[in-house]
């Protein structure tokens, strides 16, 4: 519970920051679990100093789709920054997952802008999700010149808010330009909304059925 819910019984602490909800959330592919994400870290992680963990929740839908269940598990996601914070949070398949992670700078100011591929089988067995890079968005290779900037094409949004499989090999993001938010491409004008395609160099185990 944020300080602004208004669930909250009267005088009661709450437990997470305001606009540190869920922002991301995943369907399985097959239809039946759910994967809600927290934006924030929740009080008790940041009193035990764990301020860069983030949880993943599963919750269990009936085949009907009449009822929906927490089974109480969790999966913990380190941010690569406490500051930082989570724009998307979808399926590749039962267990590999893309989440967008940035900072809060924008234009000049942006610094950390990322896609990584997660994994919740946590294969080092460190107590988080397994977490593999897959693209730098402040730097991607544009041999082209689509972009128009240079050898590297940049999108260096606050608010990166959508990763979508497109194929195998290409996801499209998008970024949510707050109108009027303005600082991404200049400071004296407002940011649009811009959908840009990254081709990966390794394709994506992407699962039947999450491809239209």
């Amino acid at each position: 519970m944020s300080p602004s819910n208004p669930t909250l019984p009267p005088g009661g602490p709450p437990n997470l920051a305001n606009s540190k909800g869920f922002e991301g959330m995943a369907i399985s592919p097959s239809g039946r679990t759910l994967y809600p994400m927290l934006e924030g870290p929740v009080a008790e992680d940041t009193a035990a100093g764990l301020p860069a963990d983030l949880r993943i929740f599963e919750v269990k839908l009936e085949r009907n789709g009449t009822r929906a269940r927490f089974t109480g598990n969790f999966s913990r996601y380190r941010l690569e920054h406490p500051a930082n914070a989570i724009g998307d949070f979808i399926a590749v398949n039962d267990h590999q997952f893309l989440v967008i992670e940035r900072d809060n700078g924008a234009g000049p100011t942006a610094r950390f802008k990322a896609i990584f591929l997660v994994d919740l089988r946590d294969r080092d067995h460190d107590g988080y999700v397994d977490k593999d890079l897959l693209v730098n968005l402040m730097a991607v290779p544009d041999p082209g010149g689509v972009g128009g900037f240079g050898p590297f094409f940049s999108f260096p949004f606050v608010t990166i808010e959508d990763v979508e499989i497109v194929g195998r090999n290409t996801i499209a993001v998008l970024n949510d330009n707050n109108f009027p938010g303005a600082g991404g491409r200049a400071p004296d004008r407002p940011d649009e909304n811009e959908l840009i395609l990254v081709r990966l160099d390794r394709p994506l185990e992407v699962a039947p059925g999450i491809i239209a």
